[in-house]
């Protein structure tokens, strides 16, 4: 018999027992949201309910998606229990054995109470029991971790980060076996686990706790969730509040890039209003958003289950539930989020924070029907209320397609620093960045951008230096690469002045700014804009970044125009650089290649590039053809005479190889005031390996010119191969949607309303 076959037997002879067992569990569902407040007596109560056991159990063999997830969990902790348990004692980075075991046995107490709380079987209870015991056992004998890298050091792990994921899963799996414990296991359990634990965080550790990052989140809920299960309202407070009588400059003075709310407010709530926009979009970028929604929906969960009176999923107009919604859009086609500031490639909506987001946001945010195609698409859900809610919509066929249409999500608390904007015209998704800086996880790259095709990187993001918990990497942690390379501003598409980054590279200075938006438009699916400033990444100087995506029915897909206008007081050397991915194929301009590639620089960044070959331009367009997945790429670009253009790659001084070699054209205007960079990016053609046939390889645009710039106005001229000339104007100072312009451009004579036009000439 298969192991298919013994699950489905398991299911059957489950539900034939809860049948049999549970008078009213005929016709269940899962319990109202709005419940009244849980009683102290009944667990459990934080991610489950007993009346969403009993609604569980009552469906269970009847909801695919909550039954395969409950199988595969089944399995894999019956098959640990046979194993056996490690609690070890700590020594190790991230990656390392007693990180990872200790990391495994959260998870696992975690799933094993669920279990217990669903099927009722003792021998889940006491596999937590017996952990728990042992930790109980082990923890008061413990001395600070004896890795010394963080600025908070944490007991079971390096850092008090991961003794807080700990605790947030752990609170569960007690919250689980609570009603299985006698009342002096349960004392014994708080008095030298628990309580000690959650003060070691808080407590000793204010510089954590009592601070707005995603780590104090994780602290804060952490706290809370361990204070709702031992009904400790003055632990909870904490959580909520932070922890009071704390000198703040003494304590709160911030090594690693987070801050202090301007009116002293810290704890649960201060990480609520700090980080999120309106729109719920969360300052540190999607990635590490994804790693923070975890926390703030679980407690916001517990919370909502016990003390609904407090309304944590309505504060701020349900900025947690638009949270889950703006990550959700800044993923592309597959589902990987895009990579704004510190992030690793390749995190996506399938993970397992996702899985919980999604299935909480269904329940509690009024069973959005497009939330179950992202559901069905994770394949699993939490095996929770939450999780049946879900299994239960996709049963019933609630199911529509999650529409993802272009996006502006603004940044800042009050959603007035800046946005990150998300073009999406035919299969091409351009991001851009015109944020505040992002906390201690910021990069310097003011008006960067990056772009994808059907899913797949064409134009990227470096992300992070870091290959997280890869023992061998650093002990998992930050590379050193990270700040001399993945947080300079040339590691980034985006201009760069003197070859320095934006703001020196300093946190202190590129906190205190953010860009600003100017133009969003996409209500005509042919012709997009995003457009914004920035003013403070370099004194003196004025940056203006306008993307547009073009839709021309000549033509099969859509392509993107790329005008970088700069004004300064004084003459500067500018860098541009493209991070194209894949194989260069041809270049429109003639190049020196070097024989021993030169280091472009020796600090900001540019020391980690090879200078491999360059050319000198004659004042024409420049075009460079690249084939990547099997699709051909073009880029032209406008140039002055006496313009230089890169050919550069990534990994120079970098002798344990922790940089990607990937490869870069960087276009240089030296001794420049004021200038215009303008370019256009397409999609063109496929090459089939097996056909061997390349079609429409080869770039659809003849020409690009600037053929106006000034103070008010700057106009692109784009001409194509098939000799149709259009040209896009916009207005640089004003951009109200109801003022009227009108100029005479090269005897063309342009009148529009609005910021911008884009006119075909005759």
């Amino acid at each position: 018999m298969t192991l298919g076959h013994n699950i489905t037997l398991k299911f059957a002879i489950v539900t034939l027992v809860f049948t049999m067992i549970s008078c009213k569990n005929e016709n269940t569902s899962i319990s109202d949201n709005n419940s009244e407040t849980i009683t102290s007596e009944e667990h459990p109560n934080l991610i489950l309910t007993k009346e969403g056991v009993k609604a569980i159990r009552a469906n269970l063999g009847e909801i695919p998606i909550f039954d395969q997830t409950l199988a595969k969990v089944q399995e894999e902790i019956d098959i640990e229990i046979n194993n056996g348990f490690d609690v070890p004692i700590p020594k190790d980075y991230s990656g390392g054995y007693t990180h990872a075991t200790h990391k495994k046995n959260y998870s696992l107490m975690q799933k094993a109470g669920v279990l217990y709380q669903i099927l009722d079987d003792e021998k889940y209870a006491n596999f937590v029991k017996d952990m728990l015991f042992e930790y109980a056992k082990m923890y008061p004998t413990l001395p600070i971790h004896p890795k010394p890298r963080s600025y908070a050091r944490g007991k079971l792990f390096w850092q008090c980060l991961n003794d807080s994921n700990w605790l947030v899963y752990t609170s569960q799996a007690y919250d689980c076996i609570y009603d299985y414990l006698t009342e002096e296991e349960r004392n014994n359990l708080e008095s030298n686990l628990f309580r000690p634990f959650a003060d070691h965080i808080s407590k000793d550790n204010p510089q954590f706790f009592n601070r707005v990052h995603n780590h104090s989140t994780w602290g804060n809920v952490a706290v809370g969730m361990i204070a709702l299960v031992m009904e400790d309202d003055a632990l909870l407070q904490s959580a909520l509040y932070g922890i009071k009588n704390i000198d703040l400059d003494k304590s709160l003075k911030d090594n690693d890039g987070g801050f202090i709310n301007k009116d002293g407010k810290k704890g649960f709530f201060a990480n609520l209003d700090e980080p999120f926009s309106p729109d719920g979009y969360y300052t540190e970028g999607p990635y590490y958003q994804r790693y923070a929604m975890y926390p703030f929906l679980i407690f916001a969960q517990a919370l909502q289950n016990k003390k609904p009176d407090l309304k944590v999923l309505e504060y701020k107009d349900g900025v947690l539930l638009k949270g889950v919604n703006a990550l959700l859009n800044l993923s592309d086609a597959d589902g990987d989020f895009f990579l704004l500031n510190d992030s690793q490639k390749g995190m996506s909506y399938y993970n397992t924070s996702l899985i919980s987001a999604v299935d909480i946001a269904y329940h509690f945010g009024g069973n959005n029907p497009e939330l179950l195609s992202i559901a069905k698409k994770q394949s699993e859900v939490t095996l929770d209320d939450a999780g049946l809610a879900v299994a239960l919509g996709i049963k019933e066929g609630k199911t529509k397609p999650f529409d993802k249409k272009s996006i502006e999500l603004s940044d800042g608390a009050n959603g007035d620093q800046g946005a990150v904007a998300i073009l999406r015209s035919g299969n091409l998704e351009l991001v851009h960045k015109y944020t505040a800086h992002g906390l201690s996880h910021g990069h310097y790259d003011k008006l960067s951008f990056a772009l994808f095709e059907d899913g797949k990187e064409i134009i990227q993001d470096y992300g992070m230096s870091r290959y997280v918990n890869i023992e061998q990497k650093g002990g998992g942690n930050y590379l050193k690469e990270n700040k001399t390379w993945a947080k300079q501003s040339i590691s980034h598409n985006t201009l760069v002045q003197n070859e320095t980054s934006h703001f020196q590279g300093k946190y202190d200075i590129g906190s205190k700014h953010h860009s600003y938006k100017y133009v969003f438009n996409a209500d005509n699916e042919n012709l997009q804009v995003s457009s914004a400033k920035e003013d403070n990444a370099y004194p003196g100087t004025k940056l203006h970044r306008t993307f547009v995506t073009i839709k021309d029915n000549d033509y099969d897909n859509p392509y993107v125009l790329d005008i970088m206008r700069v004004e300064s007081e004084t003459a500067n050397q500018y860098d541009l650089p493209l991070y194209y991915l894949g194989q260069l194929i041809q270049t429109s301009f003639e190049y020196t290649k070097s024989d021993v590639p030169q280091i472009l620089g020796n600090k900001n960044g540019y020391q980690h590039l090879y200078n491999e070959a360059n050319a000198i331009t004659k004042g024409e367009n420049i075009k460079l053809n690249w084939l990547l997945n099997n699709k051909f790429y073009n880029y032209t670009a406008v140039t002055s005479k006496g313009d230089e253009v890169i050919l550069a790659k990534i990994g120079a001084n970098d002798p344990e190889f922790n940089l990607r070699q990937e490869p870069a054209l960087v276009l240089r205007k030296r001794n420049s005031k004021n200038t215009v960079f303008a370019s256009i990016i397409e999609s063109t053609g496929v090459y089939s390996p097996v056909s061997e046939l390349a079609i429409n390889s080869k770039s659809n645009i003849k020409s690009i010119e600037v053929v106006l710039d000034s103070k008010d106005y700057t106009a692109i001229q784009i001409i194509t191969n098939k000799d149709k000339k259009v040209m896009f104007v916009i207005s640089n100072l004003n951009n109200d949607n109801e003022i009227e312009h009108k100029l005479n451009i090269n005897n063309n004579e342009v009148s529009w309303k609005g910021p911008f036009i884009l006119k075909e000439i005759n």
